[in-house]
Parts: structure tokens; C-alpha cells; sequence
């Protein structure tokens, strides 16, 4: 086959392997997986990290100092095309978005993005808004608060 015979459909459906089927289609006897050992065995499956009983990488390597991943502030995402699950003139907060499942815990910060549009007039009070979020809600006639969160021990 040359390079300008190939089209979209040539080679999209690869053949399966039929395994085991005779020593004429190649993968008869032990189906390609070679005479004993733990991966020929039914049921193996090792991760992609095993290093044969060697002690792995990972673990070699010295783990000191500073990891910014410790003292990362995470934020719950909430858009603004969500609050449409809410009641006109409703507080939106926390412990509010927890109840309709817009977020997974109430005691966690919570950011609110722009994403979407907002039909309702809402009072919503979070630990951070973006620009748009905040100018979307205030245009929909609603108020923003900003919730300063106490520092944890």
C-alpha cells in the first residue's frame, strides 16, 4: 500500500487476536503469553510501576523539603448557570449549594465563576468570585458578599 492509497477508513478497525485457536494462526498453544512465569498464569496483572520485587522508583528517591501541593488553597467550583436551581430573591451560601449538590462539603471554600448566565436576583455569599461572576449577578439586580474565612489550625 502506498501513502496516497490510505483513506480515513483504511486500518480503523484492527482485527481482533483469536488466541489459542491451533498452531496455524500464530498464537495457538500458549496464546502468546510464552512457558510459565507469573504472566502467563490466568489473572495476572501487575501495575504499570512493578519492578519485578526491585524496590520501585518512587520509593528510592529521597522525599525532603518544601512541596507547595501541602499548602495548596483549594477551592469547590460553582458557575453561575447553576443558581438557576434556586428561588428568586433566595440566599445562596455553603450550606445552601451543599443541599442541591453543587458542592461536595459546606465547611470547604467555595469560588464562584462566570460560566453561564444568571436570571434570578440572588444574594450570594462565597469566599471568591470572578469579575464576570460578580458583574453577572449584579446585573441580574442580585448582591455579592464576600466571605473571609477563618484560617485553619
Amino acid at each position: 500500500m502506498m501513502s496516497h492509497e490510505i483513506t480515513s477508513l483504511v486500518g480503523k478497525h484492527k482485527p481482533r487476536k483469536r488466541l489459542g485457536r491451533g498452531p496455524g494462526s500464530g498464537l495457538g498453544k500458549t496464546a502468546g503469553r510464552g512457558h510459565k512465569g507469573q504472566n502467563s498464569r490466568s489473572g495476572s496483572s501487575m501495575p504499570l510501576t512493578f519492578e519485578g520485587g526491585q524496590m520501585p522508583l518512587f520509593r528510592r528517591l529521597p522525599k525532603r523539603g518544601f512541596n507547595n501541593a501541602n499548602f495548596e488553597t483549594k477551592y469547590q467550583i460553582v458557575n453561575v448557570s447553576d443558581f438557576d436551581r434556586f428561588e428568586d430573591g433566595a440566599t445562596v451560601n455553603a450550606e445552601t449549594l451543599k443541599a442541591k449538590g453543587l458542592i461536595t462539603s459546606a465547611t470547604d471554600l467555595v469560588k464562584i465563576l462566570g460560566t453561564g448566565e444568571v436570571s434570578r436576583k440572588l444574594t450570594v455569599l462565597a469566599n471568591k468570585f470572578s469579575k464576570s461572576a460578580s458583574e453577572k449577578i449584579q446585573a441580574a439586580g442580585g448582591s455579592v458578599e464576600v466571605v473571609v474565612a477563618s484560617k485553619k489550625a
